[in-house]
């Protein structure tokens, strides 16, 4: 076996065609699993339980309607005649499903769609709307509801819109917000201080079931989720052989564990580092939001569950690292639903700089991080990692440009894998400087603060003022040198000054909320391919500057702004809809029911959809999110290699999410090649930690 370590602890392909381009604010450029990348490859957002049950999809949207508060309604997709009674499968009056806390903002956003899919639904709101206590029927309290913009048509979704806002109320309770005249009302929710505890523990958990090489068991795992470790079987992880050589037994890693990085289960080393750091800044961020009793084999351990989780993201790094210090860049792994069932072998990318970079972030922020837990274990695995790290960093500077393409015709490596990991050199320039950024702060070595002075001017908030969230990860990472102890005072002066310049007067940062140009109060200026993890970036962008105190005469506006992104992922959109998966248990009325997974596949008699499937897929995914760039593959109308795969180039099947405004641009389906549906459904690893990271934020 080639030396490559593990850290303390030992576990009891599908291949679809992911390539599609695009570009982003002239910026933003992707291909393929991780679309949210700028020009220079880098995954530069980050990222790169119930049983069965029906959460209701309704409509267009696909799907059975759930449990408790009906939505309120309106006709049905393009073609249904025009109605001022809307049918109960267009949602009319939306709110966060799950609730809001007591003394939150809590706005509910009535609907008068005029465009998309639901434009022949009218629906002229009454004059006075209640919120109606669901336990006794008292109208608690009554308002008249205002118009948007004075009755114009939002472009983004399509829609006029209305507000009723109960923000005044704050006793706890369960709650729906009623149409008294019209008779319409909303889902019920909740108002409550833990409100969000139970969706954080289904979210997070998400990331237990995406383990590789880990059984999924009760009382673990829930029976409807229940699979055998992963990828241990021959010449799977334990015996992984690089890629080229795969019948050369002297290539064989031991490189089990790390997650299935999204709907697929390769494993990308650049991105998971990016989920581990991610999961270390929401722990240290809020640490009270993570306790150790959500539901995961290390439970009960001592430690917060989500420091567990990222050890294991950390143990597999480790696995990945080589005597010299670098770090393996892929690995490929075979499909089958369940996971458990996959046989086909497993093959490994070889060293590559970004990777082994964005290892060094990981290993440093887990060293400084775990230094702190009062638990011997990880105090041993911190200097364990604090070495990993300095090994990493130390070989990417002595190898400045080693560079590997995955899936690459070219590069001789076609089939490894799905999306592409590498970087170009300005990508790579910016792995650096997160890296250097976690160095520093681990070690205070001016060794690493020099390198950060030295690149820091090169990231576009600091050359432009452009604070974005496709670039929050860059964002973060200089944010977090300017409050580290002897960072150069210039420096730190330069980046907290930009970015409070960028995020109170960038167009589409603060001022976009004070002019209320999004009706759903969660503006974003693109919506783009994974636009839910842009979303959530958006709302992590305004509570940075709460987390590093940049003006804290502004910390009441900038967390009732961000909290406004979590209330669009529960249902302050458009569709109405959750969009996390199977979450009727939690409280959902309408939530996602069928994604892009390989286990949760289009077709599984168990796991498909809720509602139609035994289960449908397991609770709290985050899906990808409206993608106005969708299209169906570029083989149809009748390339797709036989007559039964033409047939499903269907328009008509896939409208929406194709010809709608840009937030209507979404569909609840999980059709693989050539509906090619992972662009607007399929979870991520990233999407997911970023969501995590914005919702921790609102528990305590």
């Amino acid at each position: 076996m080639i030396a490559g370590g593990s850290l303390l602890r030992h576990h009891a392909f599908k291949f679809v065609p992911f390539f599609a381009t695009f570009l982003v604010a002239g910026a933003c450029a992707g291909s393929g699993k991780h679309p949210a990348l700028d020009a220079s490859g880098e995954d530069s957002a980050g990222g790169g339980a119930s049983t069965g049950g029906t959460s209701g999809g309704g409509g267009a949207m696909g799907g059975a309607t759930g449990s408790g508060a009906t939505g309120s309604g309106g006709a049905t997709a393009t073609g249904g005649s025009t109605s001022t009674a809307p049918a109960s499968d267009v949602p009319i009056i939306v709110v966060d499903q799950f609730g809001y806390l007591p003394g939150s903002e809590k706005i509910a956003v009535i609907r008068d769609p005029q465009t998309g899919f639901d434009s022949t639904t009218d629906f002229t709101p009454g004059s006075q709307y209640s919120l109606v206590d669901s336990a006794s029927g008292a109208q608690v309290f009554t308002a008249a509801p205002t118009a948007w913009n004075s009755g114009a048509i939002h472009a983004q979704s399509g829609d006029k819109a209305y507000w009723f806002d109960f923000t005044s109320v704050q006793t706890p309770g369960s709650y729906y917000v009623l149409d008294i005249e019209k008779n319409q009302r909303s889902p019920a929710f909740r108002i409550a201080s833990d409100v969000y505890k139970p969706v954080l523990r289904h979210a997070l958990r998400t990331y237990f079931y995406q383990r590789v090489g880990q059984a999924k068991q009760p009382p673990y795992a829930e029976a409807a989720w229940a699979d055998g470790a992963s990828h241990v079987g021959a010449l799977q992880d334990h015996n992984a052989r690089r890629y080229d050589a795969k019948t050369d037994a002297t290539t064989e890693r031991d490189i089990w564990g790390g997650w299935y990085d999204a709907g697929d289960y390769n494993k990308y080393t650049g991105w998971t580092a990016s989920y581990v750091v991610e999961m270390l800044q929401a722990y240290e961020e809020n640490p009270a939001a993570f306790g150790d009793d959500f539901g995961i084999p290390e439970s009960g351990n001592g430690v917060s569950d989500i420091l567990d989780e990222a050890r294991w993201g950390l143990e597999y790094l480790a696995r990945l690292q080589s005597d010299d210090g670098s770090l393996l860049s892929v690995v490929g792994e075979a499909s089958a639903s369940p996971p458990s069932t996959a046989t086909g072998q497993t093959v490994y990318g070889t060293a590559n700089t970004s990777g082994t970079l964005a290892a060094a972030a990981a290993f440093a922020a887990g060293a400084r991080v775990f230094a702190k837990v009062t638990n011997a274990d990880f105090a041993t695995l911190a200097a364990a990692l604090a070495t990993r790290a300095s090994n990493a960093f130390a070989w990417a500077e002595a190898n400045p440009a080693v560079f590997f393409k995955n899936n690459d015709s070219a590069s001789g490596t076609s089939g490894l894998a799905s999306g592409q990991q590498e970087v170009d050199a300005t990508g790579l320039s910016m792995i650096r400087l997160k890296a250097a950024v976690q160095m520093f702060r681990l070690t205070s070595d001016a060794t690493y603060s020099a390198i950060v002075d030295s690149l820091y001017a090169q990231t576009n908030f600091i050359r432009t003022t452009f604070v974005y969230p496709f670039e929050v990860d860059r964002q973060d990472a200089l944010l977090y040198y300017a409050d580290t102890p002897g960072a150069t005072a210039a420096v730190s002066n330069d980046i907290r000054a930009k970015y409070k310049a960028g995020t109170t007067t960038g167009s589409d940062n603060l001022p976009a909320h004070t002019t209320s140009k999004d009706p759903y109060l969660a503006y974003m200026k693109d919506y783009v391919w994974g636009s839910n993890s842009t979303k959530s970036n958006q709302g992590n962008l305004f509570w940075a500057m709460v987390t590093h105190a940049i003006d804290t005469t502004q910390d009441a506006t900038m967390k009732r702004i961000a909290e406004r992104y979590i209330h669009y992922i529960h249902g302050v959109n458009p569709l109405g809809l959750v969009y996390l998966s199977n979450m009727s248990s939690a409280g959902a009325t309408r939530s996602v029911n069928e994604f892009f997974h390989t286990w949760f596949a289009d077709g599984s008699a168990k796991w498909d959809r809720v509602g139609v499937s035994t289960y449908g897929p397991a609770p709290g995914f985050l899906t990808g999110g409206p993608n106005p760039s969708y299209t169906l593959d570029s083989c149809c109308p009748s390339g797709c290699s036989s007559a039964a795969f033409n047939a499903k180039c269907d328009v008509s099947a896939v409208t929406p999410p194709l010809g709608q405004p840009a937030m209507k641009s979404y569909l609840d389906f999980n059709g693989n090649w050539p509906q090619d549906s992972w662009s607007v459904t399929e979870n991520s690893c990233g999407y997911q930690i970023a969501y995590v990271r914005l919702l921790s934020k609102f528990l305590q």
